[in-house]
C-alpha cells in the first residue's frame, strides 16, 4: 500500500478539485476501501448495524463481480458507495487508454449491481494522474482521499494501532479510511479492521464528534 498523494505531499490537498474533508467541514466519515469482500464487508456492516452509523465504501470492480449481491447489501442498509478502480493498480503506470477504460468497467460494475451511478472517487493508492482527474470532473464526481488512516493494511497492523493511527488528531470534517478487504494487502487484515472498528466508534463519539456521510 501506497501513501495517498494528498498524504504524501500536503501542499496538494485541496488543489486540483482534491478533497480530504467532508463537504460541511463537521463531524467525521468513516471509509472503507477495496471491497466488497466476501467475509470482510459483512463483518463491517454488522458493526455499523449494531452502531446505527452509516459509512462510505469505494468499491472495486472486479471485486463486485466476486461478490455482486454485497453492493446492494450495503446501499439498502443505508450507508453510500463511491468508484474505487476495477483493478487495483497504481494509475502512474498507466496510460490514459487504460485508466479511462478501467474506470469505465468499475462504473459499469456499480451500475449493474446497485442501479445507481457513483458521485464519489478515490483512486487506488490514493495516487492520481491527469487523466484521471480530467474524467473525474468530467463526470462531475467528487474526488475524495482522506485525512486519516488506520495503515490496517500492513502484515504487523493490530486492533490498537489502527485504532490509534486512524484516530490521532481526528476532529471535525475528518475523513478516516479503513479496508473491508485483504485482496491486495496482507491476508486477513480486514479481521483486524473489523475488530477495531467499535474501539474507531468509540473513541470518535468521546470526543462528541458524529459520523457523516462525506
Amino acid at each position: 500500500m501506497l501513501p495517498g498523494l494528498a498524504a504524501a505531499w500536503p501542499p496538494l490537498r485541496g488543489v486540483l478539485g482534491v478533497e480530504d474533508r467532508t463537504a460541511s467541514g463537521r463531524g467525521y466519515a468513516l471509509t472503507f476501501d477495496d471491497g466488497p469482500h466476501a467475509q470482510g464487508t459483512p463483518a463491517v456492516l454488522e458493526t455499523l448495524a449494531r452502531e446505527r452509523l452509516a459509512a462510505t465504501f469505494f468499491l472495486v470492480g472486479e471485486q463486485i463481480r466476486r461478490n455482486p449481491s454485497l453492493p446492494g447489501e450495503i446501499l439498502a442498509a443505508g450507508h453510500a458507495v463511491g468508484l474505487h478502480c476495477d483493478r487495483h493498480r497504481n494509475l502512474l503506470r498507466l496510460p490514459p487508454r487504460l485508466v479511462a477504460e478501467d474506470i469505465a468497467r468499475a462504473e459499469d460494475a456499480i451500475a449493474s449491481a446497485t442501479g445507481v451511478r457513483p458521485v464519489l472517487y478515490r483512486p487506488p493508492y490514493g495516487v492520481l494522474n491527469a487523466a484521471a482527474l480530467r474524467i473525474a470532473r468530467r463526470r462531475g464526481w467528487r474526488t475524495l482521499l482522506w485525512s486519516h488512516w488506520g495503515r490496517d493494511w500492513q502484515r504487523d497492523a493490530t486492533c490498537e494501532s489502527i485504532t490509534a493511527l486512524v484516530t490521532d488528531g481526528a476532529g471535525e470534517g475528518s475523513v478516516l479510511l479503513l479496508h473491508d478487504a485483504d485482496d491486495y494487502s496482507a491476508p486477513g487484515s480486514w479481521r483486524r479492521t473489523a475488530a477495531a472498528l467499535p474501539a474507531v466508534i468509540d473513541a470518535m463519539r468521546a470526543r462528541g464528534i458524529a459520523p457523516v456521510l462525506p
